[in-house]
């Protein structure tokens, strides 16, 4: 089964899925929603749209974590905010929002729809709209397109895919290590074992309704691929 892969790098980027009020968290790995959500960018899908963001939720998920970054936050202020009783207007308020700072994962969504990942590829490499990490005004750095990330093998596999992160680690002597086991998430599809995540969408982005999925922890081995000698 085809895996389409996408690499989640940046200074900063945030997945939410329980935010109220003016507390902004994150996840520590990325949502299912905030993924569909960027594909949905790329592909030019309005958040009116309800069918093709189905489509793309029907796609399993899993994710490899490279580097699971620093977690910290910011404070960000509004003004002006309307009480909810409508009893007054608070000048000014403040918003604690979390992040992630330098982390890096490699994002598998597997599917039997070949032209479906074949099209959302595509719109990787040449977006419609810009592309986020979970918020607005955290950007990918590198970019979310890998030349080779559309896959012929199953998610798992795919998520053997070379190493992402800055170092490549080494051992207790300062030699490169000669390969690496990643922590992986995997979306668990056959029962409800694993930890429980509300991202799962279940009609377009205005709607904002999600449903429950589950998933694992998995190990895989990451072989270290060796620079190419300068001629």
């Amino acid at each position: 089964m085809p895996t389409l892969l996408l690499r989640l790098a940046g200074p900063m980027q945030s997945w939410g899925t329980k935010s109220r009020f003016d507390e902004r968290d994150t996840d520590l790995t990325p949502s299912k929603s905030g993924v569909i959500g960027l594909l949905c960018a790329a592909m030019g899908i309005d958040r009116e749209e309800r069918a093709p963001v189905l489509e793309l939720a029907r796609l399993r998920m899993g994710v490899r974590v490279d580097q699971p970054g620093v977690l910290r936050y910011d404070y960000q202020t509004a003004q002006n905010v309307i009480a909810a009783d409508e009893s007054k207007v608070h000048p000014t308020t403040t918003s604690r929002r979390y992040y992630l700072a330098d982390a890096v994962f490699l994002v598998g969504l597997e599917g039997e729809d070949q032209r479906l990942l074949e099209r959302a590829h595509r719109a990787l490499k040449n977006p419609s709209w810009p592309l986020f990490l979970g918020r607005k005004g955290y950007l990918p750095s590198p970019g979310v397109y890998l030349e080779d990330g559309l896959r012929e093998e199953p998610l798992q596999e795919a998520l053997k895919y070379r190493y992402l992160g800055r170092d490549w680690p080494k051992d207790e002597e300062g030699k490169d290590c000669e390969s690496v086991r990643c922590l992986v998430m995997l979306e668990n599809r056959g029962s409800s074992e694993g930890s429980l995540r509300m991202d799962q969408p279940l009609g377009s982005f205005a709607e904002r309704r999600f449903g429950a999925r589950f998933v694992v922890p998995h190990w895989v081995e990451v072989k270290r691929v060796p620079e190419p000698t300068p001629a």
